[in-house]
């Protein structure tokens, strides 16, 4: 009898928190009243271009919203704006041999993203808000073999940070 009084008080009190719409179990923090987003196409302006990241990233910024909140995904005036572009592709070594030879490499991708709240401005970066995120791999392999397991890491490094920044307020 005891157990049933505690999974019942739990299930009481998740529903409470979840339905409060300012509390999610996702980690989302958005206001009842807030119920559209736009996720605009990122453009690629680094210098060296990844002919396929610009559109990974995008949609997978749209699937992160339309898995972890109830926001409908909308292209005419939304509640919440996120746009952007991708700012830097780049490769640097890390680690040199003594015979001055890179056997570690960093590919680091770097994109610049504007949010806009139209409901509570305060709560927006207008300005942009710029993130990065990198993954190491050995010199041995040549970029083009292990580029889109690279790219697929770092893709979801940023998608993580920038849902952060926008709808948790992990600012």
């Amino acid at each position: 009898m005891r157990n049933l009084l505690k999974i019942f008080t739990a299930i009481f009190a998740m529903a409470v928190l979840g339905g409060c719409g300012i509390y999610s179990f996702s980690g989302t923090s958005l206001q009842p009243d807030i119920k559209t987003i736009m996720v605009a196409n990122l453009e690629n302006k680094a210098m060296i271009i990844n002919p396929t990241l610009a559109s990974q990233l995008t949609e997978a910024l749209q699937d992160k919203y339309r898995r972890l909140t109830k926001l409908e995904m909308v292209y005419d005036d939304p509640d919440l704006e996120v746009s952007g572009y991708i700012t830097g592709y780049e490769v640097t070594p890390t680690a040199v041999t003594a015979d001055e030879v890179a056997s570690r490499n960093r590919l680091t991708i770097t994109v610049r993203i504007f949010y806009k709240n139209n409901k509570y401005p305060d709560e927006a970066f207008p300005n942009g808000k710029s993130f990065a995120a990198y993954q190491d791999y050995d010199s041995t392999n040549s970029l083009d073999s292990v580029q889109d397991a690279l790219c697929q890491q770092i893709i979801e490094t940023l998608v993580e940070d920038i849902f952060n920044a926008t709808v948790a307020e992990w600012r």
